[in-house]
């Protein structure tokens, strides 16, 4: 720093507030600092300024498995929008979500100095009285019950898997079959649950639950068994994943989609519309929920007013070539 006061004829204090864009400086000043910094090669400390500031610019990201969809494009709305506002992240994956693995998480995020964490926890692990985050930590969750401790944001499952079967009642299936996600998930549970409600509100029957564990090949072995079954002519998927396996086993068992079943996903990957036929499914705005994430944890690292409380967004249905109504 000392070298570039010189070479540009300015007090060290000068080079400082150009360093860390600090208003104040005479413009041509300025042009005339950044031309020594390059001219030297000098590249400010941000080690040093984070320790004398306290803020390190870095958000963690805590998650159970990048593996799902859900989770990867949910990572990467909130580097991008992290990036943006000009933070890092620092990502860590967790194995098995217990408590001692989420502390031992978080002990990690410390070491190596974070201003907060984004948790994405896909089971509910924190609607346990006896599970807490460390106390004073600027966190916020994603994919959660948890709302009424933490900041929690996560997508409207419920309204979305509403949007869906009204969608195949609306065409005129007497009922509609669900292929639901693991168990202990809570997008699964809120997915299942909605689809059930708006059956029994219908005054439908409510048919038999099948499950998978998101992947495509859960789905393949759930449509051989629903395929067999002749009543049945419409099933929402609680992923788009599942339903492509869905899709296959109704092809290969001589089910015609849509004329014979009607199919409808869940998330609206990028290859839903190029799926045979092009699928039904629920569109879930995982750039906005990664925006929302970065916006929410940057109010409490900010000091700005902030609690418990969860923000769903929204979901809409995207009607393509996998429904319609039921063959007379």
């Amino acid at each position: 720093m000392a070298d570039v006061a010189r070479l540009a004829g300015v007090s060290s204090q000068t080079v400082s507030r150009v360093a860390n864009g600090s208003p104040g400086v005479v413009e041509t000043t300025r042009e005339q600092v950044l031309a020594a910094m390059s001219e030297l090669g000098y590249r400010p400390n941000s080690a040093a300024r984070s320790l004398r500031y306290g803020r390190f610019n870095t958000i963690g990201v805590i998650l159970f498995g990048l593996s799902s969809i859900g989770n990867s494009r949910t990572v990467e709305a909130i580097a991008t929008h992290a990036a943006a506002e000009g933070y890092a992240i620092t990502l860590i994956p967790v194995g098995a979500p217990t408590q001692d693995n989420v502390l031992g998480a978080f002990t990690r995020m410390g070491e190596l100095a974070v201003d907060g964490v984004i948790l994405i926890i896909e089971v509910h692990l924190l609607d346990a009285a006896a599970v807490t985050l460390p106390p004073g930590a600027h966190v916020v969750v994603v994919d959660s019950d948890a709302g009424d401790r933490y900041p929690v944001v996560d997508t409207d499952q419920a309204d979305g898997a509403r949007q869906a079967v009204r969608h195949l009642l609306d065409l005129g299936h007497h009922t509609v079959w669900h292929l639901a996600g693991p168990a202990g998930s809570f997008s699964a549970e809120r997915r299942a649950s909605a689809w059930r409600q708006v059956l029994e509100e219908a005054g439908r029957p409510v048919p038999a639950l099948e499950r998978g564990d998101w992947s495509a090949d859960s789905g393949y072995r759930a449509g051989l068994r629903l395929a067999a079954d002749p009543s049945c002519t419409a099933i929402f998927a609680a992923n788009d994943q599942m339903a492509l396996g869905v899709l296959r086993a109704l092809h290969e068992r001589g089910r015609r989609v849509p004329e014979e079943v009607s199919v409808v996903g869940f998330d609206d990957v990028a290859d839903a519309g190029s799926y045979l036929p092009p699928l039904t499914t629920v569109h879930q705005d995982f750039a906005e929920v990664g925006r929302r994430c970065v916006d929410a944890l940057l109010r409490q690292i900010h000091d700005e007013p902030s609690g418990p409380g969860t923000d769903l967004v929204a979901t809409r249905l995207v009607v393509r070539a996998s429904t319609a109504a039921p063959e007379v």
